[in-house]
C-alpha cells in the first residue's frame, strides 16, 4: 500500500498544518506504510518560496517530499501551481490512495479532481474549514467555490477525516454524506528542559517571581491575541502580576496593531514578542510558562493546546478550540466563553493558584498521554487506508 498525502504548502510558518502532515507522515511510515508528500515550495504570505529542491523526491524533516514550484504570486492561500498539477497527473497512478489535506486551495482541489479521474480514492482533512465562523471569512467565495468545487470533491471523497466529534458534526451540517472518520491528532513527547523556568525568566529579563502568562500560535485575528491583552489591561488595573509572551508570526500590519494596543492599554513592559519559534525555544516557551491562553475563535485541534499539555501546562480555551469539550471534561484546563470579563477571570483564578495550576497541568499531560500518542493515530489511520483500498467497512 502506496499512500500520498497532498498539502499545498509546508511552509514553517503555517505551524499546525504544517507540524501534522510532517509528523503524521514520519509516524505512519514508522508503522510500516509506504508514504510520501506531495506539495509546493511555498513558504508563507511574504511572497518567499522554500530553499528546497524541485521536481525529484527529496528527504525533508525526516520524510520523502516532492516540491513543485508555486506560481510566481501566492494569491493568498489558493497557491497555484501548473507544475504539480502535471506531477499528479503523471503520477497519481503510483499510488494506491491520496490524503489531501485542505479546502479552498488549488492543489487540494486539483488533486481530488485528477484522482476521480483517474479512479483513485482519496480521503480529506476537513481542517476546520467548515466550522460556521471559518465558512463566514470571506463567504461569497466560498459560497461559489463551494458550489462548483468543493462540494463535489468532499462527496466523492472516500472519508473525511475529522479530529473531532464537533468537526464531524460540521460535516454533516455543510450537507456532506460521505462518512467520516474521527481520530485527533497526535504531538511529540517533549524533550524536558532542566531550570527551564529561570532560563526563561532570565532570556526575557523577568523577575523570577513574576508569571508567565504564554499566547504561542499565528499572531492573525482568528487566534484573537487581541482578546488576550484587553483581559490582561484588566488584571493590570487591580495590580495582579504577570508578564505576556506572544510567541509566533504573522502579517506586520496586524503585529504592529497588536503593539499599539499594547501600548495603549498599558502593558508594553509587561509583554516581549518571541516570534515565531521552533524545537528548543518553543520548548523553553513551554516549559518555563505558567499558564497558556489561545483565546481563538475557530481551532479544528490545536496542536499548540496540545503541546502546552504534554509538558503540564494548564491551559486556558475558548470553545472555538474543537478539543475544548475534551479539555473540560478531562479537567486539564478552563474552557471559557470569548469574553474580557470571563477571559480575565479565568486567567486571574490560575495566577493566584499554584495548585490549581499543577493539577490541570498533571490532569493535562494523562490526557495527552492517552489520547494523543503519533503512533495510535498512524496505526488506526492505517487501518482506514487498509479498508478503503480494500474495498472493505471503514473501521469504527
Amino acid at each position: 500500500m502506496k499512500i500520498l498525502h497532498v498539502i499545498p504548502s509546508v511552509s514553517p510558518s503555517l505551524g499546525g498544518p504544517t507540524e501534522v502532515v510532517l509528523n503524521l507522515v514520519k509516524a505512519l511510515r514508522e508503522c510500516g506504510v509506504d508514504t510520501e508528500i506531495a506539495t509546493t515550495n511555498d513558504n508563507g504570505p511574504d511572497e518567499l518560496v522554500l530553499d528546497v529542491p524541485l521536481n525529484q523526491r527529496v528527504e525533508y524533516q525526516q520524510v520523502p517530499v516532492w516540491f513543485l514550484p508555486r506560481y510566481s504570486h501566492r494569491m493568498k492561500e489558493f497557491i497555484f501551481s501548473e507544475a504539480l498539477t502535471r506531477w499528479l497527473w503523471q503520477h497519481m497512478k503510483d499510488y494506491d490512495l491520496l490524503d489531501i489535506h485542505y479546502l479552498f486551495s488549488y492543489g487540494s482541489s486539483c488533486a481530488g479532481t485528477i484522482a476521480r479521474w483517474q479512479n483513485i480514492p482519496y480521503t480529506v482533512r476537513a481542517m476546520g474549514q467548515l466550522e460556521p465562523w471559518a465558512l463566514a471569512q470571506s463567504r461569497l467565495k466560498k459560497q461559489i467555490y463551494t458550489l462548483l468545487i468543493e462540494r463535489h470533491n468532499l462527496n466523492r471523497a472516500a472519508a473525511i477525516h475529522c479530529t473531532s466529534a464537533s468537526e464531524a458534526e460540521d460535516v454533516r451540517n455543510f450537507g456532506i454524506k460521505t462518512p467520516t472518520i474521527t481520530l485527533p491528532l497526535g504531538v511529540n513527547q517533549p524533550i524536558y528542559l532542566p531550570e527551564a523556568k529561570q532560563k526563561l525568566h532570565y532570556v526575557y529579563g523577568i523577575e523570577s517571581e513574576i508569571p508567565v502568562v504564554l499566547f504561542l500560535s499565528r499572531l492573525h485575528y482568528k487566534k484573537r491575541p487581541d482578546l488576550l491583552v484587553r483581559s490582561l489591561k484588566q488584571l493590570a488595573a487591580k495590580n495582579d502580576n504577570f508578564h505576556l509572551i506572544l510567541a509566533g508570526g504573522g502579517e506586520p500590519d496586524y503585529i504592529d496593531d497588536l503593539k499599539n494596543l499594547i501600548a495603549n492599554c498599558g502593558l508594553t513592559s509587561q509583554t516581549s514578542f518571541a516570534g515565531f519559534v521552533t524545537g528548543e525555544d518553543k520548548q523553553l516557551l513551554l516549559q518555563g510558562s505558567d499558564i497558556f491562553v489561545l483565546p481563538s475563535f475557530s481551532e479544528n485541534f490545536g496542536i499548540a493546546v496540545a503541546e502546552a499539555m504534554a509538558v503540564g501546562l494548564p491551559v486556558i480555551v475558548t470553545p472555538g478550540v474543537q478539543i475544548a469539550p475534551e479539555i473540560a471534561l478531562s479537567e486539564a484546563g478552563l474552557v471559557v466563553e470569548g469574553e474580557e470579563d470571563t477571559l480575565a477571570f479565568a486567567i486571574a483564578q490560575l495566577l493566584k493558584s499554584a495548585a490549581l495550576r499543577q493539577q490541570l497541568g498533571e490532569n493535562g499531560q494523562r490526557l495527552v498521554n492517552s489520547r494523543y500518542s503519533w503512533s495510535a493515530i498512524a496505526q488506526n489511520l492505517s487501518s482506514v487506508y487498509s479498508a478503503i483500498t480494500d474495498e472493505n467497512p471503514l473501521p469504527a
